[in-house]
């Protein structure tokens, strides 16, 4: 997965959708050759009437015909382009997801929420319209340029010279127009955010304003970023509203000035600008259609300079270190462990750091089959740290960490249930039916097991009670604070793993709840190997490891 890439998903869609990338290419060049042939008919038409001549309904029905085709080509571009947009959107996001899902703890713990959601949502939306509305459009735009520029060369060459010379500065001032319109548009929704978020800070902190008295200033606040707001959409109106009849007026003057030439009596003008009635309404209609692609084309300049921006910042995810098993490992340390075969959990002269701050330092010990052992010692000693690396999700700087003989880094996700069960001091529910919260979707877990496993720790009969039992679909409010404790102790148990984690488990508990919980774990406990993390002098069980 390391050498996947936001290039890779998207060759691989081509190829998995190749008859919708067939269909994409041609309706763009379909809706490009069909959008050159009304006007010439058109012109065709015009030009037998004014011989006196009528037009013939076969010449007539052409006309519509490609009109229509036309518009069929164009409606049939744009779904293709929607639909594959949406593929190669569908496409990334589950390569992100198997890509979060193989990240190593580091890698996980690096990465804040909303960063990864923006991967999720905003980048990958705007590789999406890279396809909907970027290089495919901005290709089909510019072939519509040229093929309507070629087109009027051999009807009227003069048109075109003066086309090709205005062109360039029009692109030019449309660009310049969008890059303002958008700064506009960012300072907007800057100042509009200082405004939301202005909202909920006043009050918050409305104690503390009226105790100072800056009632005013935090209205003034307020009232400078509305105005900082209206003075960007106002920018943004301003340049819309110039560019339109920019636009006008710049193809009124083509066609006058064109049709001026026309009319003159040089031969000279005549020879590039002379032309038909007919050639003149199908050279005024590919005028028409020829400053609407340069107007999207700076659009879909701004697009794709958006999207690869995206692409950029999902190929970094997509770069960063994942997981890996070392079968190598994983069999020499199950030789290595035959001659203690008793012991369960060894730590060997381990030592971890947090930017480059030892948070374990040298730390040995070893827990034997069966053993119960209680990890105590002050905050911030390492405690929680000693547990990730059981569970294999840091790698230690020094040492080595087996668990039944086997590297913790190196045991395969589909056996590390089987291995242990861990308790957290909190419940994370999972979405669907009480028995989904204990088997956490493992088909290998039977319904006996997840009865038996429910039975141990106590929560049998509560589950008994919901209108459906185990089906029952769960919710935050089935439960009690110590139920979901019991429940997810039955999670942890329904594996029948050989070594349980128990992780300050009794920290928010009421006494009697508490009382509930360790009787269910003293029946869950029995013939396993038990290592908690406890500061409660009544829940420490065993043997007792100070961590300094």
């Amino acid at each position: 997965m390391k050498n996947k890439s936001v290039g890779r998903v998207i060759l691989n869609t081509i190829k998995e959708k190749w008859m919708l990338t067939a269909g994409i290419a041609i309706t763009v060049v379909g809706a490009i050759v069909m959008a050159l042939f009304p006007p010439l008919i058109l012109a065709k038409i015009i030009d037998t009437v004014a011989s006196g001549t009528m037009p013939t309904f076969y010449m007539v029905l052409m006309y519509f015909g490609f009109l229509l085709v036309t518009g069929f080509m164009e409606s049939a571009r744009e779904t293709f382009l929607t639909v594959f947009g949406q593929k190669i959107t569908h496409s990334l996001r589950s390569a992100l997801m198997y890509k979060y899902s193989c990240l190593t703890t580091s890698g996980l713990t690096s990465q804040e929420p909303g960063t990864v959601v923006s991967r999720f949502v905003g980048d990958a939306d705007t590789v999406e319209n890279l396809f909907t509305s970027g290089i495919i459009s901005m290709f089909a735009d510019a072939c519509k340029i040229i093929s309507i520029v070629a087109v009027i060369w051999f009807k009227n060459k003069g048109l075109a010279i003066v086309l090709l010379v205005i062109l360039p500065f029009l692109f030019v001032f449309t660009r310049i127009i969008q890059k303002n319109m958008l700064a506009a548009q960012i300072e907007n929704r800057r100042a509009v955010g200082r405004a939301s978020g202005h909202v909920p800070e006043t009050l918050h902190n409305i104690r503390t304003i009226h105790t100072l008295g800056k009632e005013n200033y935090m209205a003034e606040r307020y009232d400078e970023y509305i105005c900082e707001s209206y003075a960007a959409v106002e920018k943004t109106n301003f340049y819309d509203a110039v560019y339109s009849p920019v636009i006008l007026t710049l193809n009124a003057i083509v066609v006058a000035v064109v049709m001026l030439f026309s009319a003159s009596g040089n031969q000279t003008v005549l020879a590039f600008f002379g032309m038909s009635a007919g050639t003149a309404v199908a050279v005024i209609n590919y005028i028409s259609q020829i400053f609407a692609p340069v107007e999207s084309l700076g659009m879909e300049i701004q697009t794709i300079q958006s999207a690869i921006a995206g692409v950029h910042r999902i190929n970094e995810f997509f770069e960063m270190d994942e997981l890996s098993v070392k079968k190598d490992s994983y069999i020499a340390d199950n030789t290595a462990m035959e001659a203690d075969s008793d012991v369960i959990v060894d730590f060997n002269n381990v030592t971890f750091a947090y930017d480059d701050k030892n948070v374990v330092e040298n730390l040995s010990f070893s827990v034997k089959e069966g053993e119960q052992v209680t990890l105590s010692g002050r905050t911030g000693t390492g405690k929680s740290t000693i547990f990730k690396l059981l569970l294999g999700l840091y790698e230690p700087d020094k040492g080595s960490v087996s668990i039944a003989g086997q590297k913790a880094t190196a045991i395969p996700d589909s056996e590390k249930r089987r291995i242990y069960g861990y308790v957290e001091q909190t419940f994370h529910m999972v979405s669907g039916t009480v028995k989904d919260q204990i088997t956490l979707y493992d088909v290998s877990i039977t319904d006996e097991d997840v009865i038996e496993a429910a039975k141990a720790a106590g929560i049998h009969d509560a589950i008994m009670e919901l209108d459906n039992g185990y089906d029952t679909i769960c919710k935050p409010e089935d439960f009690s604070q110590g139920q979901w404790q019991l429940l997810s102790i039955a999670r942890a148990a329904a594996a029948k793993p050989e070594l349980l984690l128990l992780d300050e488990i009794t920290a928010n508990l009421d006494a009697d709840t508490e009382k509930n919980v360790l009787d269910a774990l003293n029946r869950v406990s029995k013939n396993r190997t038990v290592i908690s993390i406890s500061h409660r002098t009544n829940a420490k069980t065993g043997r007792i490891i100070e961590i300094v």
